[in-house]
């Protein structure tokens, strides 16, 4: 399974005082989303997934930020998100990774290409953090954190400032709540990352809808979906397409 039916552009802009350029892969047509790519890269299940949204409906562009395409390659990839130290702060506690920068820009050039009120934003695992801060982006309109994994060290901490957290929760209540979904017993995204979440978010309205799903898996939409009709994955998918078209329509 590759990219073939995919369109590929790039995108450059400034962030953390420099300015950077990263490929985009582009499926579908009508609303966008903006689907950020985990960890094991842009392999054969994050493609499935773009496939399956642009089926649903949707306009997808993956910003292509490391590793290589068409397979994932999670060691090779956790050694290269090391070095990227001007992208990604694994092990920050009360700050963001300066590439969210990069992502907000993204986000308000694709809402400009596309000419709609908003996009959607999809994070997962290394960057499901990332859909979170987003949400305080007045170009996204709707939000998806799935499996929030950052900061590495610290997993009841978040992986955003106090700024950025005050940001986002002005953000979600001009735009609506948000989702986010881990598994039960997932060792990386554990219950006391939700309990964060909930505790920085939730305490006076419901601004994050937080999912847990029976389980011992970890990436929802991807390397541990099933496509089976009832199964706890796909009616997570299923919930993630009515709510990016009901606030993106």
């Amino acid at each position: 399974m590759g990219l073939e039916n995919f369109e590929k552009s790039s995108f450059a802009a400034e962030y953390s005082g420099r300015r950077r350029s990263f490929d985009l892969y582009s499926l579908g047509d009508g609303a966008p989303v903006v689907l950020i790519q985990e960890l094991p890269g842009i392999g054969p299940e994050t493609i499935s997934l773009a496939e399956r949204l642009a089926a649903a409906g949707f306009a997808v562009t993956m910003p292509h930020l490391l590793g290589p395409l068409g397979k994932t390659n999670l060691v090779g990839n956790l050694f290269r998100v090391f070095c990227m130290r001007r992208e990604f702060a694994l092990f920050a506690k009360g700050r963001s990774s300066p590439i969210v920068s990069w992502l907000a820009s993204l986000c308000q050039h694709v809402k400009a290409q596309s000419g709609a009120a908003g996009v959607g934003v999809i994070g997962m695992c290394l960057t499901g953090n990332f859909a979170i801060t987003l949400m305080a982006d007045d170009a996204v309109l709707a939000s998806v954190a799935a499996q929030p994994a950052m900061p590495f060290a610290g997993r009841a901490a978040l992986h955003m400032s106090q700024a950025e957290i005050e940001a986002a929760r002005d953000g979600i209540d001009a735009a609506g709540p948000m989702l986010a979904y881990r598994f039960e017993n997932d060792k990386i995204c554990k219950a006391v990352k939700f309990d964060a979440i909930n505790s920085a978010f939730n305490q006076d309205k419901g601004r994050v809808s937080l999912r847990t799903l029976p389980g011992d898996g970890h990436s929802v939409f991807t390397m541990d979906f099933v496509d089976e009709d009832g199964h706890p994955t796909k009616q997570a998918l299923e919930e993630v397409t009515a709510y990016l078209s009901e606030r993106l329509n």
